[in-house]
């Protein structure tokens, strides 16, 4: 936008748009679940036996929670990738 011509800058910034994009969905299922939508990626549910039907009856056990963990943890090595 800035007119920047930088390698390094179109790296950081397209690991801030991966991390950003990451969050936005992780922010936006429980409203998708209450709609009885899941957008989440099924081989890291199925790694802790997560259903999508899990979600969408907003359970919160151990497993299902490691789900979110794992998820916003590739958003979080995006941000190391910018640092």
């Amino acid at each position: 936008i800035l007119g920047v011509r930088d390698i390094h800058a179109d790296h950081a910034a397209s690991h801030i748009g991966k991390a950003q994009g990451i969050v936005t969905c992780l922010r936006a299922t429980p409203y998708h679940c209450s709609r009885q939508k899941v957008f989440l990626p099924m081989d890291i549910c199925m790694l802790h036996g997560v259903s999508q039907e899990d979600f969408i009856r907003g359970k919160q056990e151990k497993n299902v929670r490691d789900v979110i963990y794992d998820i916003a943890s590739q958003a979080h090595i995006h941000l190391e990738h910018v640092r």
